[in-house]
């Protein structure tokens, strides 16, 4: 009698588990769209002067560079057997959120 078999291929049986991550990185992404968004419009709200338009122009590059992160992390997740999420991408990611909510404070303040 042998025991339950490690999954569809002959491979390892991931469950659910890649799909909740995409999930999560889904989520991630729009609250970080929303902050983004939110930030612009604080910020277009000043007087146009070279600092609120350098913040601007931080504020789209940071969105950017965690989008793109997020879609290749969400791309990744799609395959059977996903490669583990890259150290340089997590730094990427994790300071990308960090410079957001500093630019978060910055514009309440």
């Amino acid at each position: 009698m042998s025991g339950p078999g490690p999954g569809p291929a002959g491979g390892r049986d991931a469950g659910l588990q890649p799909e909740r991550t995409r999930l999560a990185w889904r989520r991630t992404t729009l609250a970080c769209s929303v902050t983004a968004v939110l930030a612009l419009r604080q910020a277009l709200r000043g007087s146009g002067s070279p600092v609120e338009v350098a913040g601007v122009a931080m504020i789209v590059l940071l969105w950017l560079a965690f989008l793109g992160v997020a879609h290749r992390r969400i791309r990744a997740l799609a395959a059977y057997r996903p490669a583990p999420l890259a150290p340089r991408s997590a730094v990427g990611a994790a300071l990308c959120t960090l410079a957001l909510a500093a630019f978060a404070v910055a514009v309440i303040l």
